[in-house]
């Protein structure tokens, strides 16, 4: 069974954001999904070697392939049954860079652009609804 990661690159310096993050942390940790927040001193090739070295590597950009939730379901299914682990990364501040160009999966969370730390919030967000979405429950209506 795959593992699934979310990557956020830096701890949000906004206390409201790291303390959604927690929540959502104990909320996904049940259902075998990490919430890792990496040190924003770290380069952004360190993060990208650290976290794409042993699993399948998904970006999250506002440059990427769009989502409904219900779609993003059924992704998030098919890793979780896959055999490789798989990182969903939140990047830096300041984006992917020449990543954009090399990495496969790039999905997009909004045509908007957020700050990089609300956009793990929603990340975190998004993976638990997909994971009450695939239990069918009445968390998404």
């Amino acid at each position: 069974m795959g593992r699934i990661t979310i990557h956020v690159h830096g701890i949000p310096k906004e206390k409201a954001y790291n303390l959604l993050l927690e929540i959502y942390h104990k909320r996904l940790k049940t259902r075998n999904i990490k919430i890792i927040q990496h040190s924003d001193k770290k380069s952004l090739d360190d993060y990208v070697r650290d976290i794409g070295k042993n699993s399948h590597l998904v970006l999250f950009d506002e440059r990427g392939d769009e989502m409904t939730s219900l779609e993003f379901a059924v992704q998030l299914k098919k890793w979780s049954i896959e055999n490789q682990a798989v990182s969903l990364a939140i990047g830096p501040f300041n984006g992917w860079g020449s990543y954009r160009n090399n990495i496969k999966d790039i999905i997009s969370l909004s045509k908007y652009t957020f700050p990089h730390e609300l956009a793990a919030v929603i990340l975190a967000e998004q993976v638990y609804r997909a994971t009450e979405i695939n239990k069918g429950t009445k968390y998404h209506r």
